[in-house]
């Protein structure tokens, strides 16, 4: 499979519009309040009837400090014992969850975010794993997919070791930019020494993977600073980068009104960053995974995309499409069976439903069959960047070009300006379509209509 990009000036200019990332199609815009603790119970019942493996999602909301950027759902305190009482109900939450699901199904995939996962303490952290290998299948032979987010400014001299411990391999480190003055306009200040010690440590322990996250489009980035700030982590050589564009709305999320919009680079200056971005990691032997993700050719997701066996959920690309996914925790969104579930986002209203012995649902969507059709359509484009219709054919038994003529229509134009190539036997994006992969999935969207656009951030 040709897992290059083309950076096409013109094309992207014409398409960056708002839109989906399409972490789940129907996005999460479509969940309701409609949707019950009984409703989820029932699509559990279903789940196990069906079995498989399961994904864990623990979201861990807390951080020492903010980041005026953060589009996060997060707890700022310094306080490390307001961690405690949320602990406490996590941990009740995760033997109601356990407790519904058949203990035969082993958890594949497992992940902590947040806010800061490592604002725990080790006890605290010890804790959590101890009551999750209690009510769920962990794996014990290290084969399994067990992942963190790490802040650099959060760990010490063992934390890593301690992580390894618990039984995480892969790791994901957040930076965002070294460059000083970028730092202090975003309030986040972090040494490459911070850094480039826990990725040491990560190697050093054993962790598979190692994942840097990094963002463009901040406050006084220039390409020159940008770059600077790249090619000192490629020396560190990283498995993964996570590249992703900053998106500025102040309206949506109040703290990125601490950030001077004078200081915000141009569009132009934004777009010489991807370019840029590109250009190097291609250059570093990096393959373009989709969606801001880069990957050395024989990681994990390279190699999933390129056997046709990458999927996406709620936390960006995955090599497991056969898991069930179980959120935990506050603002966590899982997806099982048909369903997709969303957890209650305040801490008060969290302790009163699992005080109650509720599960805290918030939200909640059915999935009809036409939404699982246009989901496989989606998910097949955003990580594999090809279509084959007969596929869709057999598994949905549909006539492909009746079902989504005016969607083909849609799509025609697209191929006129280079984005895909459309045959009777499905669609192949072209390389400098690659970046512009939203938009081309956003042609399937039903419910994009309906939705003001300002609701999602710009595709570049």
């Amino acid at each position: 499979m040709d897992q290059s990009i083309q950076f096409d000036l013109a094309l992207i200019n014409r398409y960056d519009k708002a839109g989906p990332r399409y972490t789940s199609y129907p996005t999460a815009l479509e969940l309701h309040d409609g949707f019950s603790d009984q409703d989820y119970r029932q699509h559990i019942a279903k789940s196990n009837a069906a079995g498989g493996p399961l994904s864990l999602y623990f979201h861990i909301p807390f951080c020492d400090t903010v980041c005026f950027y953060c589009a996060c759902n997060k707890i700022v305190t310094k306080n490390r014992n307001h961690a405690e009482p949320y602990l406490d109900n996590l941990c009740k939450e995760i033997a109601m969850q356990g407790d519904l699901f058949d203990a035969s199904r082993v958890v594949n995939q497992l992940h902590w975010g947040g806010g800061t996962p490592t604002f725990l303490s080790y006890p605290q952290m010890q804790r959590l794993m101890a009551v999750t290998r209690e009510h769920f299948t962990l794996k014990d032979d290290d084969s399994g997919e067990y992942s963190i987010e790490v802040d650099p400014r959060e760990t010490h001299s063992d934390t890593i070791k301690q992580l390894r411990e618990l039984g995480f391999n892969r790791i994901s480190l957040g930076v965002q930019d070294f460059d000083p003055a970028v730092q202090q306009a975003v309030n986040r200040i972090q040494s490459e020494e911070q850094t480039f010690g826990v990725l040491d440590a990560a190697r050093k322990e054993g962790f598979r993977s190692t994942n840097v996250d990094l963002i463009y489009g901040l406050p006084l980035q220039t390409v020159a600073s940008f770059a600077a700030t790249l090619d000192k982590i490629l020396a560190a050589a990283p498995d993964r980068f996570s590249v992703f564009n900053y998106a500025h709305m102040p309206t949506r999320f109040k703290v990125q009104r601490q950030i001077n919009e004078a200081d915000m680079p141009s569009a132009d200056v934004k777009l010489a960053i991807l370019q840029m971005v590109g250009a190097k990691l291609t250059s570093a032997g990096y393959v373009y995974i989709g969606m801001d993700h880069f990957a050395k050719p024989d990681d994990e997701l390279a190699i999933a995309q390129r056997e046709g066996k990458l999927h996406r959920n709620f936390q960006g690309y995955s090599t497991h499409s056969d898991c069930d996914l179980v959120g935990l925790g506050i603002t966590s969104i899982g997806r099982v069976g048909d369903a997709y579930i969303q957890n209650v986002k305040e801490l008060d209203e969290y302790d009163d439903l699992i005080t109650q012995g509720k599960l805290p649902v918030f939200k909640g969507v059915d999935l009809d069959d036409d939404d699982k059709l246009r989901r496989e359509v989606i998910t097949q484009l955003i990580c594999h960047f090809r279509l084959d219709f007969a596929e869709i054919e057999r598994q949905f038994a549909i006539n492909f070009g009746d079902y989504f003529a005016k969607e083909l229509a849609a799509l025609a134009f697209m191929e006129a300006d280079g984005l895909l190539a459309l045959s009777k036997q499905g669609i192949e994006v072209t390389s400098a379509g690659r970046l512009l992969i939203r938009n081309i999935c956003m042609v399937f969207d039903k419910y994009l209509a309906q939705k003001q656009q300002q609701q999602f951030s710009k595709v570049i």
